[in-house]
């Protein structure tokens, strides 16, 4: 068994399981760590917690940006490039980790971190805090304990040399960051990829409601900032249509509507899901609210309605065929 070092940090063991090569990383503020990690409890079962490679991808954090964990910085930072090494970790540097690992599970899921916070009066988010929805990590935040964290550090790149992720970025970064993820989801529609454009509108929505979390909502900054996110939720449910996902699309425009009860677009989008799934009343009734709201798009919701009752027709023949087909098997 290898030698057990203790870093120069009060409540830490660092024991180095497989040596890195070259000289400890020269950092600086914007430095990005990419590695693999483990989360054990310190029991005689060794009991996993989390495992980035179950989850299918490595970890990342930015020097001088961390999240809630900030002990993580210090052990990656006593890495080189190459190692692997385990580091016990006392409970006055883990009290934290059940929300972490709540966002990286989140991601992970190809959800929003911030998922369940935006929004929420004070008692609610209070009410997060508590439930991770997550039993395992309920358990950690009611009874916080030592845990052991296996590390391999697989790079480490200067701020210029990466593409920074989006919880990473400043407020001014994510503003400017919009625009051109907006231009870049419009270039890819027009080459009809569509599940590429959608995830860069996802990307610019998710650093728009990172910041919007930070304002009182329907004040000013709030209203500002769901101005840009409107357009760009609009954009993503169209390819959500082209790509037949049209529940995503139900869920997404109700959410919108249920803010912006004007939007004759969230209505007309809502409506050719609607028509698509067979929801023939809910899709007559948001063609006529588009038809009210936008008499400009009289036109095209007219020809939606007529292409919606020739489908309902052909299915109303299709299914008479299906079940008489059905009860003459029935009484043969």
């Amino acid at each position: 068994m290898e030698e057990t070092y203790l870093l120069n940090v009060e409540g830490v063991k660092k024991k180095i399981l497989h040596g890195g090569r070259g000289e400890l990383p020269k950092l600086q503020d914007g430095s990005k760590f990419t590695f693999h990690f483990q989360t054990l409890k310190d029991n005689f079962e060794r009991t996993v917690i989390d495992d980035s490679r179950e989850a299918g991808m490595p970890m990342e954090i930015i020097v001088g940006k961390m999240f809630k964990l900030e002990i993580w910085e210090t052990l990656l930072s006593s890495m080189r490039i190459g190692e692997v090494a385990e580091f016990w970790c006392d409970t006055i540097h883990t009290g934290m980790y059940a929300l972490v690992s709540r966002g990286m599970r989140r991601i992970t899921e190809g959800r929003d971190p911030l998922e369940g916070q935006k929004h929420r009066c004070g008692m609610g988010n209070m009410f997060d805090y508590h439930s991770t929805g997550y039993e395992d990590l309920d358990e950690l935040q009611r009874e916080p304990q030592p845990l052991i964290f296996i590390m391999e550090l697989f790079r480490v790149e200067d701020p210029s040399a990466y593409k920074r992720d989006t919880w990473a970025m400043s407020k001014e970064e994510k503003l400017a960051a919009v625009p051109v993820l907006h231009s870049e989801g419009n270039r890819l529609v027009l080459r009809r990829e569509f599940a590429q454009a959608a995830a860069k509108y996802q990307e610019a929505v998710i650093c728009l409601r990172n910041l919007q979390a930070k304002e009182k909502p329907w004040e000013d900054g709030w209203l500002k900032l769901e101005s840009l996110v409107t357009p760009l939720v609009l954009n993503y449910c169209q390819c959500q249509l082209e790509l037949g996902e049209y529940y995503e699309v139900l869920e997404h425009t109700t959410e919108l509507l249920q803010k912006h009860n004007d939007n004759a677009k969230a209505y007309f989008k809502r409506a050719k899901a609607h028509a698509a799934v067979w929801n023939e009343r809910e899709a007559r009734e948001d063609f006529q609210r588009v038809a009210h709201l936008d008499p400009s798009m009289a036109a095209a919701v007219k020809k939606e309605l007529k292409q919606l009752g020739e489908r309902m027709r052909k299915k109303h023949v299709e299914d008479r065929k299906r079940y008489q087909g059905l009860f003459q098997s029935s009484q043969g």
